[in-house]
């Protein structure tokens, strides 16, 4: 069996009033704002630019009439 090492860099210890700054979705951030940091992440994770028009991949599905 492998021995696992747990990964230190991850996280650090912080504060409470450290750890409470470090939140990004909090309850006081308006629902604009929200959905604007979730588009920004969600674009940097899928390596989207910004301003680039979103491209539909069609041959994924597809729709007929029955």
């Amino acid at each position: 069996m492998k021995d696992f090492k747990l990964d230190k860099t991850v996280c650090k210890a912080q504060s409470f009033e450290e750890a409470a700054k470090d939140v990004l979705f909090s309850n006081e951030t308006s629902l604009s704002d929200r959905l604007r940091q979730s588009f920004h992440l969600t674009c940097t994770i899928f390596g989207i630019k910004k301003g680039d028009p979103l491209k539909i991949d069609r041959s994924i599905f597809s729709a007929r009439k029955f």
